[in-house]
C-alpha cells in the first residue's frame, strides 16, 4: 500500500468513524496544530524497574533521559494484569465494564460495541497506527484494524515468538531477521514517516519483558557476570533493550523534526513480575494481585516547550488517559459517551507549574478476576482494593466458594498462601509477603505512601474511613456488575486457565540469539529432505517437478504436502508431536497447541524455502539445497 493510499484510507475511515459515533469529522489539513502522539506500553515491567526509581543493577539512560524531561505521574495505577489493562487504556472505562476479566478467551475479549480512543481520535483527523502486542480479542470485530486502527503491524507466535519473526503488517506477512522488540520499533518509525503532515496516533505496545523470557546474549551476559541467575538476567536484559530502543525513537523523532510537536508517553501495564525478587521498589506484591505493587505504575507524558518535567502526586490512572488525549486532540466526545467515561483529563496536571487540588475525592476499583467461568458472583471479595487518596482498602483472600477449588485460578494460590505457602509465581521464597493473604471477610487499610509495603493496618485505628471505602466498593460492583455479566465478562470454560499454565511450562524455545542459530539448525536438520536421509541430488530431483533445474516455492511446498497425510499415521487430521520431528515441532507449531494443522505444516516449509533461498531470487539451485 503507497502512502498516498494509507492517508486517502485514514482520511475515509474517519469520516466513517464520525459518521458512527455520530458527529463531524475533522479534516486532516484543518490539524495542522494538532499534537503527534506516541503512545508505548511494556508488558509485564514493574514500577521498580527502571534506573531512576532506584533498580540496583539497570542501566536504562535512555528511560531515564525521558523520565526527566517528561511529566511524572507517581501515584499512577493500571489494572493488575494487562488485558484489563489495554481496555481500560483504549475505552476511558473500568475493564469489568467492556467483559474483560481475564487475560484468556473468552474473556479478553473488548465489547464489539465499546468506543475505543483511536476511533475518536480519527474523527479529529488522526492517522492512527498499532504496532505489537494486542491481547482483546481476534477475529471479525475484535482485531486492532477493526478497533480504530488505520495501520496494523505485530508478529506471529505473539510473546514466544523472539528471533526472527514473520511480520504481519496490515496483512502483508513478511520474513524478518532479529529481535522481536527492535523489529516493533522499527516498525513503529515506518508508519510514523508514512503519515506524512497528517497527526498521528501511534500506539506500540511491547511484548517485553513479558515471559518467555529471551534476549540478544550481549544484554544477558553482563546480569549473569554480575551473579543474577539466568532468569532475572534475561528479564532485565529485555528491558534494557527497550531502554535501547526508547533511545532510537527519541533519536529518530529529533532526525525528523518531530520532537517538539510529539507527545511521548511512556508507561507500564501492571506489577512486576519476574523481576519480583531482585527490587520492587519497597512495595509489597505484584502482577495478579491487590497489593500496592500489583497495579501501581509508572507514568511519564512529555511535550518539549509545552509542559514543565516535575513529578505530580495527585492519584491518576490508566482511565484518564482517553479523555486527556482527546482534549489534546480536540475531539468532540459524543454527549451519550461522556456520562460512561470513568477518567479525568489530565491536562490541568500537565500544564500545571506547582501541585494543585485535582479530583481529590476520587476512588480506584482494582479486582484481580480471573476467576474459573461461571463463578463471578462469588468473586466478589477475592483479591481486591480500593483506592482514595494515600491510602488503599484492600482484601487479598481467596472466594470462598467450594465450587472454585475444582478449577486452577488466582483463588488456588491465595489458598496455597494461606496453609504456609512460601513459593508461587515470581516469588521464590517471598510468597508470604508479595501474595500475602488477609483474613478472611476482612478489609485491610494502608496509607501507602508511608508504608508500600504494607505491614501496618490501619483498620482498626481508622474505621470510618475503612468502612466508607467498603461501602464504596460495594456500590461499584453492584453498578458495574450487569454489564459485565451481560456483555461476557463470566462466559468462557473455567478449566482454561489450567490448559494455558501446562502450555507456559511446555515452551522450549530458545531464550538468546546464540540459542536461536543452534535451534534453527536442528529443527532444519531434522526435517532435512523431509522424511529420510535421502541424498540431497535425489530430493532436488523429486521437488523439482518441471525438470526446469530450480525449485520454486510451489513445487517446494507442494512436495512436503503431499506427505502430511503420511505422516499423520491416526488421520485426525493434525499432527501430533510424535508425527513429526521433534526440535522442529515447536517452531512450526505457531499457536503453541501441541498439534500442527496442515496450515501451519505448510506455513513451516514456506518459510524453510526463503531460509534456503540465499539470494533471495525465489528459486532454489542445488547448491542452495
Amino acid at each position: 500500500m503507497t502512502i498516498s493510499n494509507i492517508k486517502l484510507k485514514a482520511v475515509w475511515l474517519s469520516a466513517a468513524s464520525a459518521a458512527l459515533l455520530g458527529f463531524s469529522p475533522v479534516v486532516a489539513s484543518e490539524s495542522a496544530a494538532q499534537p503527534n502522539i506516541l503512545f508505548i506500553l511494556t508488558d509485564d515491567q514493574g514500577y521498580g524497574d527502571l534506573e531512576r526509581h532506584g533498580h540496583p543493577y539497570l542501566q536504562t539512560p535512555h528511560i531515564n533521559r525521558l523520565h526527566d524531561e517528561s511529566v511524572r505521574f507517581d501515584n499512577f495505577y493500571v489494572s493488575p494484569s494487562c488485558s484489563p489493562t489495554r481496555a481500560a487504556l483504549l475505552t476511558g472505562q473500568h475493564e469489568f465494564r467492556n467483559a474483560v476479566t481475564h487475560t484468556l478467551q473468552p474473556r479478553e475479549h473488548l465489547f464489539k460495541d465499546a468506543v475505543t480512543l483511536p476511533q475518536l481520535l480519527k474523527t479529529a483527523g488522526y492517522t492512527t497506527g498499532f504496532i505489537g502486542k494486542w491481547h482483546l480479542g481476534d477475529g471479525p470485530g475484535y482485531n486492532p484494524e477493526h478497533r480504530g486502527f488505520d495501520w496494523c503491524a505485530t508478529n506471529t507466535m505473539g510473546p514466544r515468538k523472539h528471533f526472527d519473526p514473520e511480520i504481519i503488517r496490515n496483512g502483508l506477512r513478511t520474513q524478518r531477521e532479529g529481535f522481536r522488540e527492535d523489529l516493533f520499533f522499527d516498525e513503529a518509525m515506518t508508519f510514523i514517516e508514512e503519515a506524512g503532515d497528517q497527526p498521528f496516533f501511534c500506539y506500540l505496545a511491547t511484548y517485553s519483558p513479558h515471559t518467555p523470557l529471551a534476549a540478544p546474549e550481549s544484554y544477558i551476559a553482563p546480569f549473569r557476570e554480575a551473579g543474577l541467575n539466568d532468569t532475572h538476567a534475561t528479564y532485565l536484559a529485555m528491558i534494557e533493550n527497550l531502554d535501547t530502543n526508547v533511545g532510537r525513537m527519541l533519536d529518530f523523532l529529533e532526525a525528523k523534526g518531530l520532537d517538539d510537536n510529539t507527545i511521548v508517553i511512556f508507561m507500564n501495564d501492571n506489577g512486576v513480575t519476574e523481576g519480583l525478587d531482585v527490587y520492587n521498589a519497597g512495595m509489597r506484591g505484584c502482577k495478579c494481585t491487590a497489593w500496592e505493587g500489583g497495579s501501581r505504575a509508572m507514568s511519564f507524558w512529555r511535550w518539549p516547550k509545552h509542559w514543565q518535567p516535575q513529578t505530580v502526586d495527585n492519584l491518576t490512572a490508566h482511565l484518564d488517559v482517553l479523555p486527556t488525549l482527546c482534549e489534546l486532540a480536540g475531539v468532540e466526545v459524543p454527549e451519550t459517551l461522556q456520562p460512561e467515561l470513568e477518567g479525568y483529563s489530565l491536562l490541568p496536571l500537565l500544564e500545571a507549574e506547582a501541585p494543585i487540588s485535582w479530583n481529590d475525592n476520587r476512588m480506584l476499583y482494582h479486582h484481580v478476576a480471573r476467576w474459573p467461568s461461571g463463578l463471578a458472583e462469588s468473586h466478589k471479595y477475592a483479591m481486591v482494593s480500593a483506592r482514595k487518596g494515600d491510602y488503599l482498602l484492600v482484601r487479598s483472600a481467596p472466594c470462598g466458594d467450594s465450587a472454585c477449588e475444582d478449577f486452577q485460578s488466582q483463588c488456588t494460590t491465595l489458598r496455597a498462601v494461606y496453609n504456609g505457602l512460601s513459593t508461587t509465581t515470581y516469588a521464590k521464597g517471598s510468597a508470604q509477603q508479595h501474595w500475602g493473604a488477609t483474613p478472611m471477610g476482612h478489609w485491610a487499610l494502608y496509607h501507602v505512601k508511608d508504608d508500600p509495603a504494607c505491614q501496618q493496618d490501619l483498620s482498626a485505628t481508622h474505621p470510618e474511613l475503612a468502612a466508607s471505602m467498603a461501602a464504596s466498593y460495594d456500590f461499584w460492583w453492584d453498578d458495574i456488575y450487569p454489564d459485565m455479566m451481560a456483555r461476557g465478562g463470566d462466559a468462557g470454560d473455567p478449566a482454561v486457565s489450567a490448559v494455558a499454565s501446562k502450555r507456559a511450562k511446555e515452551w522450549k524455545g530458545p531464550t538468546t540469539d546464540k540459542a536461536q542459530a543452534s535451534g534453527e539448525v536442528e529443527a532444519q536438520a531434522s526435517v532435512e529432505a523431509g522424511t529420510n536421509a535421502e541424498p540431497r541430488a535425489a530430493m532436488f530431483k523429486r521437488i523439482d517437478a518441471n525438470a526446469d533445474g530450480q525449485v520454486s516455492s510451489a513445487e517446494y511446498v507442494a512436495f512436503f504436502d503431499a506427505h502430511f497425510s503420511t505422516r499423520d499415521v491416526n488421520a485426525d487430521g493434525v499432527l501430533g508431536k510424535d508425527e513429526f520431528p521433534a526440535a522442529a515441532f515447536a517452531y512450526a507449531d505457531l499457536n503453541q497447541d501441541d498439534q500442527l494443522t496442515a496450515a501451519e505444516y505448510e506455513d513451516f516449509y514456506r518459510k524453510q524455502f526463503q531460509r534456503r533461498d540465499a539470494n533471495g531470487d525465489e528459486v532454489l539451485t542445488l547448491d542452495e539445497m
